[in-house]
């Protein structure tokens, strides 16, 4: 464990109540919609205390309705943004309100009706919701390293953990978590709205089974360290979230 970044516990009032299992996970505490953070109980590493943030209400507004064309790609339109609009902010509390800002808008129910996707109900976007709203205090460097690591790293094992989910359904859920459902439309949504977040979306898997999560990951990040010490700690923490489901 390495936590050489110091933050005291801080709380942030969503709005929505959140489950009370995450209480389940070390260093989470949720009392309705005010849910609390102790950083030295949460993370397996915290090496950095800030993080790079856009406001989601500018990219609301300013991004998430411009297009692409054939001379600018979605993804230098996002990292242009970050570049223009991005700051940085030591408020993990204002992390986690921007990301569930970012995952309310594309775990969304109106498009439950649409996707040809029956079994993902509105349950399981709540799920969804919830667990990428604190993967968002994750954070790689630019040269790759990853800085901070904290339970919610691990998708489907917290998940799993929290929801009481079997492995099939915890699959699934990470599945749609990965692909932002599975077509360009969401993939490209997905890209602009993670301008929030700083960055863009970055597994460590290639898919369930491999079960090695990601962040929210600055443009320009090399992959190669970011793979290299993924693999360094994997099979470590992901046991110790495991270890958690006998919690009550």
């Amino acid at each position: 464990m390495t936590l050489s970044a110091q933050l005291d516990a801080f709380a942030v009032e969503l709005p929505v109540a959140f489950d009370p299992r995450w209480n389940r996970i070390p260093g989470i505490t949720v009392d309705g919609a005010t849910i609390t953070v102790d950083p030295e109980k949460y993370f397996f590493r915290f090496e950095n205390s800030t993080w790079l943030l856009c406001d989601w209400n500018l990219v609301a507004s300013q991004l998430l309705g411009i297009e692409e064309s054939a001379e600018t790609a979605v993804e230098q339109l996002a990292l242009e943004f970050v570049q223009e609009h991005g700051f940085s902010t030591s408020d993990a509390g204002r992390v986690l309100a921007t990301a569930w800002e970012v995952y309310s808008y594309l775990f969304r129910e109106e498009h439950l009706p649409t996707l040809g996707l029956p079994q993902i109900t509105a349950d399981h976007l709540r799920m969804l919701r919830e667990a990428a709203t604190f993967m968002a205090l994750n954070k790689v460097e630019l040269d790759g390293h990853i800085s901070n690591v904290g339970p919610c790293w691990f998708f489907p094992a917290a998940t799993s953990v929290v929801y009481e989910l079997d492995e099939e359904e915890g699959g699934m859920l990470d599945e749609v978590y990965h692909g932002t459902w599975f077509n360009e439309y969401r993939r490209i949504e997905s890209i602009k709205a993670h301008a929030a977040l700083g960055g863009r979306l970055v597994h460590g898997c290639q898919s369930v089974p491999n079960q090695s999560g990601g962040a929210c990951v600055p443009y320009g990040a090399s992959m190669q360290t970011f793979r290299t010490e993924l693999t360094s700690f994997r099979e470590e923490w992901l046991a110790k979230v495991y270890a958690c489901r006998t919690a009550s």
